[in-house]
């Protein structure tokens, strides 16, 4: 496991894209795993820059981890509507293929069974996640097993609660949704988790150090032999000195070169 400690969202952001790149420019036909929620919006933003600075993404296929079921692709608080709004719209160069789960889908079970046969097709070469204040990975909340493959599950009441800011009233909120499973997710070649802030940092603190368990679903990238956390210094703070480093934050000046991480832990 690998963890890089960054004094703003903006500089994570640039990071986090940066590995992006490096993918679709090593593979002839990149498979990118993407996110969606607030987090990974800087790493979106610098991405955007990038293929307007020419980066080509006509031979990349993406594939979504999740979706509300009850939500149409227009929704606006769809993950369809979220990835074309966030990243994909006006690009100069879009991907070959986008893939999002059919929240909408008549036979739902279907729906899973058709986006695990499109997963084994296109192997995920690099997965991006987000993290949950319970430890959620995708929508795979917390349990006493966790489901393998794409499924239905029902969201936790803190989960919904914490996605409430996004809708009217709570009462709006989908109470489920399609993910893709910790297997599927386990099976990408390289993944990179963003979080930020002080409420992330005793899940965060948690998943890398705690024990592997199902009840905190991100345990499980411990498993994985190519994972790497990108942290601002709030979302690092539960993490103890000697793992993070604890040193001083660079500043993020507009004027001056894009600072790097403040560590890199293998």
């Amino acid at each position: 496991m690998k963890i890089r400690v960054f004094d703003s969202a903006r500089s994570a952001g640039l990071y986090a894209a940066s590995l992006m790149e490096a993918v679709i420019l090593r593979e002839d036909n990149p498979v990118l795993g993407l996110a969606t929620g607030g987090t990974v919006l800087p790493c979106y933003q610098a991405f955007r820059g990038l293929v307007w600075c020419g980066l080509d993404l006509s031979r990349t296929t993406t594939i979504n981890l999740d979706e509300y079921i009850g939500l149409d692709a227009q929704h606006p608080q769809s993950y369809h509507y979220f990835m074309e709004h966030n990243l994909f719209a006006g690009l100069p160069s879009r991907p070959r293929a986008v893939h999002i789960p059919d929240g909408t889908a008549g036979d739902l079970e279907r729906e899973c069974a058709r986006y695990d046969d499109l997963i084994h097709r296109n192997p995920i070469d690099f997965q991006l996640l987000g993290i949950g204040t319970n430890g959620h990975i995708g929508f795979n909340e917390p349990s006493h097993s966790l489901l393998s493959r794409t499924h239905v599950v029902s969201l936790t009441e803190e989960t919904i609660a914490s996605n409430a800011r996004f809708f009217e009233r709570v009462e709006d909120v989908p109470r489920r949704a399609l993910t893709m499973g910790v297997q599927s997710i386990l099976q990408a070649r390289q993944i990179v988790l963003m979080a930020f802030g002080r409420a992330k940092a005793d899940v965060v603190a948690r998943a890398v150090q705690g024990e592997v368990r199902t009840d905190l679903p991100a345990t499980m990238l411990q498993l994985h032999r190519d994972v790497t956390f990108i942290l601002d210094v709030d979302s690092a703070s539960a993490l103890p000195r000697e793992v993070w480093g604890g040193h001083a934050v660079l500043s993020d000046a507009s004027d001056g070169p894009e600072p790097g991480p403040l560590l890199s832990r293998s």
